[in-house]
């Protein structure tokens, strides 16, 4: 399979997103923000998400195929969520035009200013509006897969 284009990743994330708040199985007991790989290859992700104080980006979860990882464990305090996330196996990412700061390197950083002259990597990362809900899941497919999004 060829690897993905930024458009195709970016394309096939708004058609998730535009699948709405589709459950899948049941919803669990905890109230979580996960991410599942739906793909047939390692995946990482980067989150970025507002705290308390100001902008937070962390990474890397490294995810194989058909496993899922909690990001921010408990109940969600933001409505938008923002991911960035790499094919390592076919090449590819899915990405936005939120940009972050992120590294090679597993990382937390505060603050989106200024990512290069801080020394770090700027990156598009994908928003997922969760509606204020309290948990959230994330699920990224393969482009010929329906991807969905659920609370």
């Amino acid at each position: 399979m060829a690897p993905l284009s930024q458009l195709t990743r970016t394309a096939l994330i708004a058609l998730t997103i535009l699948a709405g708040t589709v459950l899948t199985g049941t919803v669990p007991a905890l109230a979580d923000f996960r991410m599942c790989n739906r793909t047939g290859g390692m995946v990482g992700v980067a989150i970025g998400y507002r705290d308390t104080k100001s902008w937070v980006t962390e990474g890397w979860w490294n995810l194989p195929p058909d496993q899922c990882e909690t990001l921010i464990p408990g109940p969600l305090n933001s409505r938008f969520y923002y991911i960035y996330a790499i094919d390592y196996d076919q090449g590819g990412e899915w990405s936005g035009k939120a940009f972050m700061c992120t590294r090679e390197k597993k990382f937390t950083i505060n603050g989106i200013e200024e990512c290069v002259a801080r020394g770090f990597e700027r990156t598009g990362f994908f928003e997922i509006d969760t509606g204020e809900q309290r948990t959230w899941t994330v699920q990224l497919t393969e482009p010929t897969q329906a991807g969905t999004v659920s609370r």
